[in-house]
């Protein structure tokens, strides 16, 4: 009877360590499943901290920077009231976009927010390269258009990670754009007024009513 029961009882140890052994890896598979789930949905979630109001200023500074350039006498000082407007826009975008991400919470540096700007850099960097190329041979004229297809395809790429609207404006940016390159040289500043200025004021109430600022 005694050598009966000590044989159960030490039959019965392993079964309940097994039992503890399971319960502890069906835990740990749980929350691997559920932290799969969170970064899936990450993956997944658009980037919606693009500025509304921020790109109504911008806009509203495009268009005083459009009005000075005209003033202009030399095509260069033109150009480089273009370009402190371009240093002003960026400082306010991203401002504006630091603002709203705070709101929404969500991060600047989330899964959505990495995509979107590794979509919307590499096009603003061929631009700012192809720019400097055409200023350093004198091509100003060829300036403006290169500005708005360039600036149009980072929009269209980072956008394809935000909401619908945003790829839709950056599409109008480069018809902008290609349109320029085929009228007379004169028209580059109601060109640049016209993309950088009343589509971002228009694009730019359209985000803020609907997604929010």
């Amino acid at each position: 009877m005694y050598l009966t029961l000590t044989m159960a009882k030490t039959n019965a140890m392993p079964k309940d360590d097994r039992d503890a052994g399971n319960a502890v890896n069906i835990g740990d598979r749980a929350i691997d499943n559920l932290e799969f789930i969170r970064e899936t949905m990450e993956r997944s979630t658009h980037f919606t901290a693009v500025p509304g109001y921020g790109g109504m200023l911008m806009g509203v500074t495009a268009l005083v920077a459009a009005y000075i350039a005209s003033t202009q006498i030399y095509l260069r000082d033109n150009l480089f009231t273009w370009l402190i407007e371009a240093a002003l826009g960026f400082c306010i975008g991203l401002l504006a976009m630091w603002q709203k991400s705070r709101i929404d919470g969500q991060s600047l540096v989330s899964v959505p927010a990495k995509k979107f700007a590794l979509g919307f850099v590499p096009p603003l960097i061929v631009g700012v390269a192809v720019v400097l190329g055409l200023w350093k041979n004198e091509y100003y004229y060829a300036i403006p258009p290169v500005c708005m297809l360039c600036y149009g395809a980072a929009v269209v790429c980072g956008g394809a990670f935000s909401v619908r609207i945003v790829p839709v404006m950056g599409w109008c940016f480069m018809a902008f754009g290609s349109a320029a390159f085929l009228l007379p040289t004169s028209y580059g500043n109601l060109m640049m007024a016209a993309s950088f200025g009343l589509l971002h004021i228009v694009f730019g109430a359209v985000i803020a009513r609907r997604y929010g600022g």
